[in-house]
């Protein structure tokens, strides 16, 4: 209200110098009364226009005069109007008063707020580090809590623990477990003593304790088993397997924490089994040669030994092996045989069965690998050993065994004459080789060696006792002669087939070598018996019958391109091609003499000298045809009584036969010479394709 008067005063006070400026005017130097003009409309004029600036009857300043009167006029009209709305100009004023006051207060309030908020960013600053503080504590805190539970989870002893070792069976699942904890925590005490922790002292005299007793229940537990081995008729066997249920941690623990009594079990073991394993062996390898065959080969029954009545008198084949023959001997190497099961010798015993002595060694042996591999792996995963250590803990439990197998084998081999037993147990070892490498096991890798140390020189001392038998052989001490097979090349026939086809399987040079002096030896030995006959025929045949069997048994067993096959294939094509001209000469023998006789003038371009030879060729043709019928009869029935094979004396006649036809044919391309082609005696040829007809009849079938 008291704005609103004060404007109501101003506007007095206006009206009032209005009012005295307007009565100033009045009395201007202009002059002024009730005479005055009308005041001009300046709304109707124009001043601008030419009429207003050339009317020169317009005072200026009675104009600007009535200008200034309107513009009073206007201004006291404009104060009326605000004295009239000065309440509401008073209001005005009031409510912009009232909105300052308020505006004054926001700002103040705002104020506050800035000053506050400034205060609440830097505490929010401060909260930031105090809880970048507080987290690098706690952080620190839980590394020292986690520190600190794995050290007193280390040391406390929970009461689990003590219960399962001190009541638990050492074979419940329970005491395994507890043991296993036993030993993570006797490790975490022995590290943190080394540090120097001093909170181990409170825990090692408990867990000394628990540790002495699961030592003396494990040893108690293990001596256990290996005393059980000892018992007779006990398949040591399923101790072993009960011994590996529990994965070698029981020697492991012992190993860690009393290697005193872990050799000593140790020790005990390698004592027990290797007792046992001799036990076994001596047993078993004793029994095992009393169902070999009662005859064997001996000192004398080498291949160039003369075949005596004794010899000649077929013996029991279940009582004695054979010497040179293989036979089904062979099968001893082949996959089934290897691996099959062993020979039990009671059950043989009752049975009356024999063997030879490869199929002893074979089950021998078998048993061997097969035991030694099991032990070795044993070995390995029980006693927690591998490499040299492993190698050497194996050669002292099965080390006594394979001493005593070597010694028997060395034993029986100084009196062993037979050669191809000797071979098949020489692939017999390389074959069970190669089983212990594919099962991993190299323990026996030695004893294999060493196997095989003794028998090739035995192998091979024996094959050249053979050879040189066979060089010696006198032909004359070997009794009447006959162009049949000789029992010695019978014998070298069946003897290097064996050894060729057993060889070709693992193929050894030194073998080839041997077998090669020995088929030299062989040759030689058949040239020297061949030329104990007085006619070349009977040399030729007795050596085509010999080289025939010797192929023919070879072929039988070793492959086709065998270097034995292809030299006595070679040897037999050349005797048989001697022989068949040998066979021809007495028949034919002039006509063969004339034809090379004829066709030598011929290619040196003499046939001029062949008509000085027309009563010869008459003489041949004429005598041709009359004898040749009987004389290839007679022929065929020559060669089919000189050979024991007939197949080989079939293919000896075809080949004479064949012969005879190019001889005939040959002949007559010499009887075409111009010399020879008015020959009279040419009309008395006999035409080649009937003679080919002719000699087809005498092709014999079987």
């Amino acid at each position: 209200m008291a704005a609103a008067a004060t404007m109501a005063a101003a506007a007095r006070e206006l009206v009032l110098r209005a009012g005295t400026s307007d009565m100033e005017e009045e009395e201007g130097p202009l002059g002024g009364g009730p005479g005055l003009q009308e005041p001009l409309q300046l709304g109707e004029l124009d001043i601008t226009s030419n009429e207003f600036i050339l009317d020169e009857g317009v005072d200026l300043r009675h104009y600007s005069k009535q200008v200034e009167l309107e513009l009073q006029q206007i201004e006291q009209k404009s104060i009326r109007d605000y004295i009239q709305e000065s309440e509401n100009i008073a209001s005005l004023h009031n409510q912009i008063t009232a909105c300052d006051a308020v505006l004054e207060r926001m700002e103040q309030m705002l104020g506050a707020f800035q000053s506050d908020l400034s205060s609440i960013s830097s505490e929010i600053r401060t909260l930031q580090e105090q809880s970048g503080a507080m987290n690098i504590r706690l952080r620190n805190r839980q590394a020292v809590r986690g520190k600190l539970g794995e050290l007193v989870d280390g040391l406390v002893v929970p009461s689990a623990l003590v219960t399962a070792i001190l009541e638990a069976p050492v074979t419940e699942p329970r005491f395994l477990e507890q043991l296993q904890e036993l030993d993570a925590k006797a490790a975490a005490v022995r590290e943190q003593e080394a540090r120097g922790t001093a909170a181990c002292a409170d825990v090692r005299g408990v867990l000394d304790r628990l540790r002495v007793k699961a030592v003396t229940k494990i040893r108690e537990f293990i001596l256990q088993k290996i005393y059980s081995f000892r018992k007779p008729m006990t398949n040591y066997q399923i101790p072993q397997t009960a011994l590996l249920k529990y994965r070698s941690f029981f020697y492991q623990f012992l190993l860690g924490n009393e290697r005193a009594t872990a050799k000593e079990i140790r020790d005990e073991y390698v004592e027990t089994l290797s007792k046992i394993y001799l036990s076994y062996y001596r047993s078993y390898l004793g029994r095992l040669m009393k169902v070999q065959y009662e005859e064997v080969a001996e000192k004398d029954d080498l291949m160039g030994v003369e075949d005596t009545a004794k010899k000649d008198i077929l013996p029991s084949l279940r009582s004695r092996n054979t010497i040179f023959t293989l036979g089904t001997r062979g099968s001893v190497i082949s996959p089934t045989e290897l691996e099959a099961p062993i020979l039990v010798p009671h059950t043989a015993q009752r049975g009356e069965q024999r063997y030879p002595f490869e199929a002893l060694f074979r089950s021998q042996h078998y048993a061997l690998l097969d035991n030694s591999c099991r032990e070795y792996l044993f070995i390995c995963e029980f006693f927690v050993v591998s490499g040299p250590a492993a190698h050497d803990l194996f050669h002292a439990v099965m080390g006594r065994t394979l001493n005593m197998t070597l010694k028997h084998l060395e034993s029986y081999l100084a009196d062993c004459y037979d050669a191809i037993a000797v071979f098949l147990c020489i692939h017999i070892v390389l074959r069970f080789r190669n089983i212990a490498a594919k099962r991993d096991v190299p323990a026996l890798d030695r004893y294999w060696e060493q196997v095989l140390a003794l028998l090739w020189p035995r192998f091979e001392l024996i094959l050249e006792m053979n050879v040189q038998s066979v060089r010696s052989t006198d032909p004359q001490r070997l009794g009447g002669l006959d162009t049949r097979p000789h029992y010695i090349t019978r014998r070298y026939a069946e003897f290097s087939s064996a050894l060729v086809s057993i060889n070709q399987t693992i193929p050894n040079e030194r073998t080839m070598q041997l077998l090669g002096q020995l088929q030299v030896e062989v040759e030689n030995f058949v040239l020297r018996v061949a030329a104990e006959f007085s006619s070349r025929k009977e040399q030729l045949v007795f050596l085509i019958n010999n080289y025939d069997m010797m192929l023919g048994v070879l072929m039988e067993r070793a492959a086709d391109d065998s270097k034995e096959v292809e030299s006595f294939q070679q040897l037999l094509n050349a005797r048989t091609q001697e022989f068949i001209e040998e066979l021809l000469s007495p028949p034919f023998g002039g006509l063969v003499a004339f034809v090379k006789e004829a066709e030598a003038l011929i290619e040196r371009g003499q046939a001029e000298r062949l008509r000085g030879e027309e009563a010869r060729v008459t003489q041949l043709i004429r005598g041709f045809g009359s004898s040749w019928k009987s004389s290839v009869e007679a022929l065929s029935q020559d060669v089919m009584r000189s050979f024991t094979n007939f197949r080989n004396g079939t293919s000896i006649i075809q080949g004479a036969l064949t012969q005879l036809i190019q001889l005939y044919h040959r002949f007559h391309r010499v009887l075409s010479q111009p010399q020879l082609r008015a020959l009279p005696a040419r009309a008395e040829l006999i035409n080649i394709h009937h003679l080919m007809v002719e000699l087809k009849k005498h092709k014999p079938n079987f």
